[in-house]
């Protein structure tokens, strides 16, 4: 990611301060007048950011970028999953939340109404979850149907020959996600059909990297994980497609993952601003610098870019 990174320092850092300030125009500005950001002065101060670990790596690159315009701005990146990082988010602890999910309304939506934590969704980006297996188990497609037999609740499929014989029997060595992250959330809610419900013996990290390290170094490994995990480490692993049900077996790829037509595994990718940290110049100027280059941070994170369309419902929800 630094190589992108750096590249993408040449395209954008004399941006930032056009990219804010035009932003800021249509926004109202704290009380006190105009932002440090839109009247010239210098921004200081921390943010804190903590969730998805499918998101941290947009994060930080947004991070990095803007800290060089200012400098005086220190940003910290956590990766709590989605789950944990709502909880440090409605307690107050972090002022923005990192997300590979909406926040949901049953459990998290009242915790924060109990504290007092309003906020914002703002889409960034878009993602897909990826089925790999390591380079020696090799299957090309998988239906969301046999899927299920794998990852189901109480399975005890041990080799992908259980649910169809032409596939190999090599004995499985399951890696996912852990319960806090909101990939395993998602994942479990699109392939078997109910959020949470999954077997439970199998090697689960709210870190991405440890599960492609597992499934790469395992000559049974079979996982799933954020699409720009599967990007960095594409050499090492073998890409499953999925069939959601009408007998095409599509592959993510940013393409497939923003037309959605890889399903159901394709997904938007969030953050979540406090109101009352918006209130504060740095994190609103780092906020309206999300937005503005939302598609070109992505990219530098090997995440997949917002489209048009998505980039201007994002402004919208922010300036609101």
């Amino acid at each position: 990611m630094r190589t992108d990174r750096l590249l993408m320092t040449l395209a954008v850092s004399g941006a930032l301060a056009f990219g804010v300030a035009a932003c800021g125009d249509d926004d109202e500005t704290p009380s006190g007048g105009e932002t440090a950001a839109s009247s010239g002065s210098e921004l200081s101060g921390k943010i804190a950011i903590d969730g998805s670990s499918t998101v941290a790596p947009f994060a930080e690159a947004a991070a990095e970028l803007f800290q060089e315009e200012n400098s005086g701005v220190q940003i910290t990146v956590g990766t709590s999953g989605t789950g944990g990082g709502f909880e440090k988010f409605c307690a107050g602890e972090t002022d923005i939340s990192d997300a590979s999910r909406p926040i949901k309304d049953d459990e998290e939506v009242p915790l924060c109404e109990k504290d007092g934590v309003e906020y914002t969704e703002v889409q960034i980006a878009n993602d897909g979850i990826v089925v790999a297996t390591n380079k020696e188990l090799a299957v090309d497609c998988l239906t969301t149907g046999q899927l299920k037999k794998i990852w189901n609740n109480g399975s005890n499929v041990g080799s992908l020959s259980q649910v169809d014989p032409k596939l190999p029997d090599t004995e499985l060595s399951l890696y996912g996600p852990g319960t806090d992250s909101g990939t395993f959330d998602f994942f479990t809610d699109a392939i078997n059909g109910e959020e949470g419900v999954s077997r439970e013996d199998y090697e689960a990290s709210e870190d991405d990297n440890q599960l492609v390290t597992g499934v790469s170094g395992d000559a049974g490994g079979f996982g799933y994980f954020g699409f720009s995990y599967y990007e960095g480490a594409a050499d090492k692993l073998n890409l499953v497609g999925v069939d959601g049900g009408d007998g095409n077996c599509v592959k993510p790829s940013a393409e497939t993952i923003q037309d959605d037509s890889y399903k159901p595994l394709s997904r938007p990718l969030f953050m979540y601003p406090s109101t009352k940290a918006l209130q504060r110049p740095e994190v609103k100027a780092f906020m309206q610098f999300v937005t503005t280059q939302a598609p070109a941070i992505a990219e530098a994170a090997k995440i997949v870019p917002l489209t048009d369309a998505q980039v201007t419902e994002a402004q919208g929800a922010l300036a609101q």
